[in-house]
């Protein structure tokens, strides 16, 4: 696809309206989640709705995804994340892997319902070739996107969702000792998605992300 609207290229604008749903429902899903499992504070600080606006993190939605576009890395963002307190559940070890692994599940769920709209539109547009071509792309970006997000956040590195699965093999003191050590976890990851391309010119979590969700969409579109 090619072509601009008001100099904007299609491409970054369906891969915008794409994104956004992705990186709400995603965060929607940690909270819902959590609720779920007896933790009110997402609920009570109105994160539990798909309005965008309470969702937008001014660096993880925004700054990041450029600074990684002028890097040549892996676009990635984020959505400000959900908070939780996981002294609500009963269970915190098995409560941090529900709640963490949430985001992940709704993007994959999200990625497949793309996909089977793509095939879909194979059989309700069989003479319409530009009306398919179209929904095929949008439908591409939207699964590549959602199965982006997914795969990214299951790496198991703070503060990323897969991160969560620790908490599984870790005692009591073990496991305060790794909440104090995850909020400074972030600059780590930045090193990763950001300095590590610019400085090797080759980023390991592309190339992770390309052999995952990459293989999987181009699998289910047949390209």
């Amino acid at each position: 696809m090619s072509g601009n609207i008001l100099g904007i290229p299609i491409f970054s604008i369906i891969s915008i309206v794409c994104f956004i749903p992705a990186i709400v429902i995603h965060e929607v899903a940690h909270g819902f989640v959590a609720n779920k499992l007896g933790d009110p504070t997402a609920r009570s600080q109105g994160r539990i709705t798909l309005n965008p606006l309470k969702h937008v993190d001014p660096f993880g939605t925004v700054f990041l995804p450029l600074m990684l576009m002028i890097a040549g890395g892996p676009v990635f963002g984020y959505a400000k994340p959900v908070p939780y307190n996981p002294r609500y559940f009963k269970d915190i070890r098995k409560g941090e892997l529900m709640t963490g692994l949430a985001g992940p599940a709704a993007n994959l769920v999200m990625g497949l319902i793309g996909a089977a709209v793509g095939f879909m539109a194979v059989i309700a547009y069989p003479m319409a070739p530009e009306v398919l071509t179209w929904v095929r792309y949008i439908c591409f970006v939207f699964t590549m996107i959602n199965f982006c997000l997914m795969f990214f956040n299951l790496l198991p590195i703070p503060p990323l969702d897969g991160s969560s699965v620790i908490a599984l093999f870790l005692n009591d003191k073990q496991l305060y000792q790794y909440y104090r050590i995850q909020r400074y976890a972030l600059p780590v990851l930045m090193v990763l998605l950001i300095i590590v391309p610019y400085v090797l010119h080759i980023s390991p979590i592309g190339i992770y992300i390309d052999a995952t969700a990459g293989n999987l969409t181009r699998l289910l579109f047949g390209t």
